[in-house]
């Protein structure tokens, strides 16, 4: 009697000692034009994630890859991994001009297809980082499989264009407000980035220049692939054998323990209609729309901060898990 309960007992046991022992930790990478370095990694356990070409994330402005014990796509790298993504984490300069930012991001894509021997790569933006993918994906199509914009401000945002505009204001802007506050803010960012491995050369007049209505019609101009030629409809699906897609949300005030909440409630102000806070609901469509009013405010679409998102909405986490399925099965 005792060996039968034993056998099968011990048999179990095995099985789940030989599964704990054949489990498969994976790493995710943070790059910059200098290499790529491991960033974290997180146990394999399921290939619901696993698409054909590796992920390339690129930033935001104000973006980092990591900054100490802060990244910015908050727990949504570990959790593509242990999908079965293959996931790098680029770092641009955090404000400069889009072509600027673009060169950089395409630099190492040049670099993660040499190290995965892949022949395409998945590129994920968000904000000014829908920019990077664009620019990135008109210069080398033939080497990226998709291109999807998080929250990006494809036709510009008019939080940028009052900015931009307060800058001019003869004595006050020009020659007070636009040179302090923009030495300040690069002195800073400056050090953000040696903090997240590199150090860039900041420009915060020139990237906000970029995100103005002007600026990114500008943009568009040179790359207009994905863009909608309506006001607030769709772009093509596919340009240039590139798919892309887009999603974004309406919301400002998503959690009252985000001390950053407050701040997009005052920009939102700035903007007519739907908005995140910074980016409007159709400044966001580029390609297929996946949805336009998630109830996330800007830093909520990569889960900052530190995850005080909508409790009463979907993780954002789910979101990018989401679309890695989806490319995975449109071949991707």
């Amino acid at each position: 009697m005792k060996n039968r309960i034993l056998t099968p007992l011990l048999f179990t046991g095995g099985l789940l000692i030989s599964g704990w022992a054949s489990a498969t930790v994976a790493t995710y990478q943070f790059c910059s034009t200098d290499g790529c370095r491991t960033g974290g990694s997180a146990t394999v356990t399921s290939d619901y994630a696993k698409t054909k070409y590796p992920i390339v994330f690129a930033h935001g402005m104000a973006g980092f890859s990591s900054a100490g014990p802060l990244q910015y796509w908050y727990g949504i790298s570990p959790d593509l991994v242990a999908n079965g993504a293959n996931v790098f984490v680029t770092q641009e300069a955090s404000f400069n001009s889009s072509e600027v930012r673009g060169e950089q991001l395409l630099n190492q894509v040049q670099q993660i297809l040499a190290i995965t021997g892949a022949a395409k790569v998945n590129l994920i933006g968000h904000s000014h980082g829908s920019h990077s993918i664009r620019y990135v994906a008109g210069l080398i199509p033939n080497q990226v499989a998709s291109a999807t914009a998080v929250g990006g401000p494809n036709k510009g945002s008019p939080v940028a264009d009052v900015i931009y505009n307060l800058s001019k204001i003869p004595v006050v802007g020009s020659t007070i407000l636009a040179p302090v506050i923009s030495a300040g803010v690069n002195a800073f960012f400056s050090l953000v980035g040696i903090s997240s491995g590199h150090y860039y050369d900041q420009d915060s007049l020139a990237g906000l220049n970029s995100l103005t209505t002007a600026g990114s019609a500008a943009f568009t101009a040179n790359f207009p692939a994905g863009m909608p030629t309506s006001s607030c409809g769709e772009g093509a699906y596919v340009a240039n054998g590139v798919r892309y897609y887009s999603w974004g949300g309406t919301s400002k005030l998503t959690n009252v323990l985000d001390p950053l909440d407050a701040a997009l409630v005052l920009t939102g102000a700035l903007i007519p209609g739907d908005s995140d806070g910074l980016v409007p609901r159709c400044s966001s469509h580029l390609g297929q729309v996946i949805r336009d009013n998630y109830a996330q405010n800007h830093l909520d679409e990569v889960n900052q901060t530190l995850g005080l998102v909508n409790i009463f909405a979907g993780s954002p986490v789910t979101l990018y898990r989401q679309q890695a399925n989806r490319l995975k099965v449109a071949g991707l």
